[in-house]
């Protein structure tokens, strides 16, 4: 009976060592995986903060982009209205002064007529007083 009952004490002493062991063991793999998904779940929210943060970016440089591509297309329309409005005024300056020297050979050339004919009447009364 002594050693029955011994025995039973060692193979609870046995049982209660493998249980402690299996609890440490399964304290030990959920220690573990609970390790892993913290680890997971912290390097998912840096993923995704870090694809935010990209994609923030992406979307300031895109839209800085857009804006300055505006305004270079603003400033670029702006300098050709000037210029066509600088060559419309060298344009009318220019017809100006064509109209300018037109009306002055004009001038000078109906002065010439005048006196070629104010010639020809002297020359023809000179002819008629000596005739």
């Amino acid at each position: 009976v002594v050693l029955v009952v011994v025995e039973l004490v060692v193979v609870e002493l046995v049982i209660d060592e493998l249980v402690v062991e299996l609890v440490v063991e399964v304290s030990v793999a959920v220690l573990v995986v609970e390790l892993v998904v913290v680890v997971y779940v912290v390097v998912l929210v840096v993923v995704v903060l870090l694809v935010v943060v990209v994609v923030v970016d992406v979307l300031v440089v895109e839209l800085v982009v857009v804006v300055l591509l505006e305004v270079v297309v603003v400033v670029v329309v702006l300098v050709v209205e000037i210029v066509l409005v600088v060559l419309v005024v060298v344009e009318l300056v220019v017809v100006e002064l064509v109209i300018d020297e037109l009306v002055v050979e004009l001038v000078v050339e109906v002065s010439v007529a005048v006196l070629v004919v104010e010639l020809v009447v002297v020359v023809y009364v000179v002819v008629l007083v000596v005739v």
